[in-house]
């Protein structure tokens, strides 16, 4: 746990593997615990209260509740997934949140006209380019598509909320794939982040929000370049791990909000759609 960013990532991105599921390694304590009762041995015992301890230096914060109330604006993301067999319902549910920017991606071209259709009364300004869309309350301007990858799969926006311009960037991240000879490939993720990174870097406006799937946890150090920038919603102002993939029983929060120059007052997950992704929300303000 303490020795993760020493993990090499020069053979099958081990390191990155690792610090993906990194909060998991509290199994460890019960998996030394039982063996060390079995074994009936005092100093086993207490050293299972080593990593024990490591665990909770590392992540005793996440699980304090830090959501507070005040926000300005509040943000949705959500991987609605392309064989999502419930668009509408999904957007449904997603308008029924409340919040002021929604940002949805894996859109097809069958769904994102259904979304266009049911999120049309609540969001009059929306854009949606390739597999990426952006619905808002608020007006839309200098809208393009960020090269990433060779299909649109990030867009950039500045959104005129009440209280000034804001630059909302959405995107979604290669994925990535485990393979038994390879293991944890991650080099098209990892260059889509760091094109995204660079494009953040590049921003002028002060207030900036990146929103979307990013195949990878704030932990993954190939993400650094780009979280570095930012500030995590969940790990700022969320109660708990906020973990949102796969929605049936998420292990990680690969789904994030990200911000700079506005300060999260809120993070959470909300209810299970027709995704395999739970949505992810937060609340911000400025």
């Amino acid at each position: 746990m303490l020795a993760h960013p020493w993990i090499p990532n020069a053979f099958g991105n081990a390191g990155s593997l690792v610090e993906t599921f990194l909060p998991w390694l509290w199994v460890s304590v019960p998996a030394l615990l039982i063996p060390a009762l079995a074994r009936r041995s005092a100093i086993a015992t207490v050293a299972v209260l080593v990593p024990a301890v490591v665990w909770c230096s590392l992540f005793g914060g996440t699980l304090t509740d830090k959501r507070s109330g005040g926000g300005d604006v509040t943000v949705v993301s959500h991987n609605v997934h392309d064989e999502n067999p419930d668009p509408q319902g999904t957007a449904r549910a997603l308008s029924s949140s409340g919040a002021g920017l929604i940002a949805l991606e894996e859109l097809t071209q069958s769904s994102t006209s259904v979304y266009e259709r049911v999120l049309a009364a609540a969001y009059p300004f929306h854009v949606a380019q390739g597999s990426i869309g952006l619905w808002s309350k608020y007006p839309l301007h200098d809208v393009k598509p960020l090269a990433i990858m060779p299909w649109t799969r990030a867009l950039r926006a500045t959104v005129d909320t009440p209280k000034g311009p804001l630059a909302v960037y959405a995107a979604h991240l290669a994925s990535v794939r485990a393979h038994p000879s390879t293991g944890f490939a991650t080099t098209w993720r990892n260059k889509t982040a760091d094109r995204l990174a660079t494009a953040v870097r590049a921003e002028p406006l002060p207030r900036v929000l990146v929103v979307g799937d990013f195949n990878g946890t704030t932990d993954d150090r190939a993400l650094r370049p780009l979280t570095a920038q930012l500030k995590s919603a969940q790990e700022t102002a969320g109660d708990g791990f906020g973990f949102s993939w796969p929605a049936a029983f998420p292990v990680a929060r690969i789904d994030q909000i990200l911000s700079r120059g506005v300060t999260p007052m809120a993070s959470w997950t909300l209810p299970r759609t027709g995704s395999d992704h739970l949505p992810v929300a937060a609340s911000l303000r400025w």
